[in-house]
């Protein structure tokens, strides 16, 4: 009782003169940057409007004709294109990758599939080599490409695949990750755009997920995911022409990655990396959102955990390298600068992750303790309120669910908001790659195989400590204000710090066998 007694008199002690000042500067940053988020948010919405209202098709935009036969060239009327499939260890998916690829509808002399196979284990290399060679015994042009070492992982294996004689012959080269199937249309939809279009450098497909109703974190994933390429990826298009590259289903012009300087390894978004470098040499992208690509969620919060430390660390520390970069370029118009470090880097790379995290989970909960440091009304109800509907409404099927979203959201802001820190900062784990799981089981359920599962119980996989902590800490928060406080704050701080608690013993997402 004396030791507790002695925490609330220093508590009393250095409350006012300490941690209320402190936590007032803290609320008016949180608030500057939802500000700056609500802003963001509501223009993108403003220009989905208009381009949905006029109609600002791709298509209308640039000028774009199908690919036709010519009488006196025949095959050679089209264009040499290069389909490059990174892989490692891609055991549940390698099939139906390089199946889809060799499915394309081009004429089979005028593609090349190259395999980039960086996988360690040898049996799965196996597996893969004679995939390849059954193709080959189909007559389709497909190259089974292997190196010695992992340097720069993906940006290594790419930069690697390019340097074979036979890619010289090519002029674009389409990109798909190993849990990806593209449609056969998919290059007679995109090349035309490149062919037509001598200042587009980059054509970007949409994803489509085909296990998003696998688990609850996969229909998370799918809202957030969503709304990155229905508003995102469509906003960047439609005003700037640039947007960041996904890394996937994608076709490039081979020019504009040679002017760009090729891929680097020198962060973990490679794709993003590429992206920014080829615009500011000018070259112009466009998104083309109704071809779809069918592609894996990760399924398991380990393998989600991953990609999102790559995804949130890797734009950070990318922004940290390039920000003088792009000031200083002489080639884009000032207005497209400061749509690229501002809008597409600062805000949506930065400040949504730490504002999400800092605010609502530290700052928030910290004035049911502290009552002398109150949050606006508009700032903790309103725009957060407006903000999520405006994230929801790019999957009207999950509306259901956006108060399940939120809560995960607040959960994975933890994660994001660390790695952001480790990418600005180019702390231990800045350029960890750790390539992100694939079951498979979506993929197959559409062929009508089964995968079987089991749980797995191996502690040290599944106890997420930061996790924990935050729960505890928001608990007590709402503890306290459900007997002293006056926010009435605690039924968000239950619901929240269960979130946290039940992440933080890995029950969420699918189950697996480790075996």
């Amino acid at each position: 009782m004396e030791f507790t007694g002695q925490i609330g008199l220093i508590w009393e002690q250095t409350k006012v003169p300490l941690v209320v000042p402190v936590l007032k500067v803290m609320v008016i940053l949180c608030l500057a940057m939802s500000a700056m988020l609500f802003i963001e948010r509501v223009y993108m919405g403003i220009v989905i409007v208009f381009v949905k209202l006029f109609r600002r098709k791709p298509e209308k935009m640039y000028k774009w004709e199908p690919m036709k036969d010519d009488v006196e060239l025949g095959n050679l009327g089209y264009p040499m294109v290069l389909v490059q499939i990174p892989m490692y260890n891609e055991k549940e998916v390698y099939q139906l990758s390089i199946g889809a690829a060799c499915g394309l509808s081009w004429p089979a002399d005028r593609v090349i599939i190259q395999v980039l196979d960086d996988s360690t284990d040898p049996a799965i290399k196996t597996l893969v080599q004679v995939e390849c060679q059954r193709w080959a015994s189909k007559g389709i042009n497909i190259k089974y490409e292997i190196r010695d070492n992992r340097n720069g992982y993906k940006a290594g294996a790419l930069k690697e695949g390019m340097k074979h004689s036979y890619v010289k012959q090519c002029d674009y080269v389409a990109i798909f990750d190993a849990d990806f199937q593209p449609e056969p249309h998919f290059l007679t939809r995109t090349i035309p755009f490149l062919v037509n279009n001598p200042q587009l450098g980059l054509v970007q497909a949409r994803w489509k997920f085909v296990n998003s109703d696998e688990c609850l974190m996969t229909r998370m994933q799918e809202m957030s995911l969503d709304y990155h390429f229905i508003v995102e990826q469509e906003v960047g298009s439609s005003t700037h022409a640039f947007f960041g590259f996904n890394g996937t289903a994608g076709v490039w012009r081979i020019s504009a990655i040679n002017e760009a300087g090729g891929w680097k390894d020198r962060t973990t978004v490679e794709d993003m990396d590429l992206a920014v470098r080829a615009s500011l040499k000018g070259w112009k992208f466009v998104y083309v959102g109704d071809l779809k690509v069918k592609n894996e969620l990760p399924s398991t919060f380990n393998a989600y955990r991953n990609q999102q430390h790559r995804w949130s660390c890797g734009p950070a520390n990318l922004f940290k390298k390039m920000a003088m970069e792009i000031i200083r370029n002489k080639k884009v118009s000032l207005w497209k600068k400061f749509y690229v470090i501002y809008s597409f880097f600062f805000v949506r790379k930065i400040v949504a992750h730490i504002v999400t995290f800092v605010f609502y989970c530290v700052v928030l909960p910290a004035t049911v303790l502290v009552p002398e440091v109150e949050v606006p009304k508009w700032g903790a109800v309103y725009i957060p309120s407006i903000i999520t509907l405006l994230n929801a409404v790019g999957t009207p099927r999950s509306l259901h669910l956006v108060l399940f979203w939120i809560i995960f959201e607040n959960v994975m802001s933890v994660h994001r908001t660390k790695a952001t820190f480790i990418g600005l900062l180019e702390a231990g784990r800045v350029n960890e790659w750790v390539v992100t799981e694939k079951l498979g089981d979506g993929l197959k359920t559409k062929l009508g195989g089964k995968t079987p599962r089991k749980p797995r119980f191996r502690i040290g996989d599944r106890v997420h400590i930061l996790e924990l902590g935050v729960g505890a800490y928001l608990f007590f928060c709402g503890c306290y204000d459900l007997a002293f406080g006056k926010n009435r704050y605690f039924i968000f701080l239950f619901l929240q710090s269960i979130a946290f608690f039940i992440a933080g013993v890995g029950y969420v997402g699918t189950m697996v066998s480790t075996s």
